[in-house]
């Protein structure tokens, strides 16, 4: 079972890799917002660190405070946590984020939370093209629509997005559906279905990722 350990307090928030990402919103109290939008996507938190992250507008691995991970080897490795100290060597939680499961499975995750005193999520036909240059939190594509999400003060989440247009969205998604094979980068060609996209990468169903460079590789393999 998914486990979660709130400090509303220092706004960090300690959860198994497993954890839905809906269950994570449903965990927290009204004004704080995880580094993610309301979105459930495949395998939970450690499927998104492995990803990167998705639909972020910001540096996605500055939101990973720690993670405890169980390499391909077996052995269990702890980097990072809610008290965040000096030390030497491979910054192993930035590692881990985006290393697409070359490092391994997620066992606890601990996230920075952020405040925000409104928030408005909205939806549009239209493509990311569109609307590259805007300052909101999280922008990403699905399916045709383009979706723009924001959190903070009142007039400046209105300030962001009232040049957007679109719907208001108020109800969460579930894109597992989209994703039965699993979720990897990739773009419409002949034998890729776009199922979404964000800033970075174009998103479709399948278990191919990209190759690792050697350096990385050589860490990986070292653990």
């Amino acid at each position: 079972m998914p486990v979660l350990d709130l400090s509303a307090a220092d706004q960090t928030l300690i959860a198994s890799g497993d954890t839905p990402l809906l269950d994570v919103y449903a965990a927290l109290p009204a004004g704080l917002y995880p580094p993610f939008p309301p979105a459930e996507l495949p395998g939970g938190l450690s499927g998104l660190l492995q990803r990167g992250g998705f639909a972020q507008n910001f540096f996605f691995a500055g939101e990973i405070l720690g993670v405890t991970f169980r390499a391909p080897s077996g052995r269990v490795v702890r980097a990072g946590g809610r008290v965040v100290k000096n030390v030497q060597g491979y910054d192993l939680t930035r590692l881990f984020v985006g290393s697409f499961g070359l490092l391994g499975e997620a066992l606890d995750v601990t996230l920075r939370l952020r405040p925000g005193l409104a928030v408005r999520h909205l939806a549009r036909p239209g493509s990311l093209a569109e609307v590259s240059g805007s300052r909101a939190r999280f922008v990403w594509e699905v399916e045709g629509l383009v979706n723009l999400l924001h959190f903070g003060h009142a007039h400046e989440v209105e300030t962001v997005l009232n040049a957007f247009g679109g719907e208001d969205v108020d109800a969460p998604a579930d894109l597992r559906p989209l994703f039965p094979a699993g979720m990897v980068p990739g773009e419409n060609g002949p034998a890729d279905v776009l199922q979404a996209r964000d800033l970075r990468f174009g998103w479709v169903s399948g278990t191919a990722v990209p190759d690792a460079p050697p350096l990385f590789a050589k860490v990986a393999a070292a653990l």
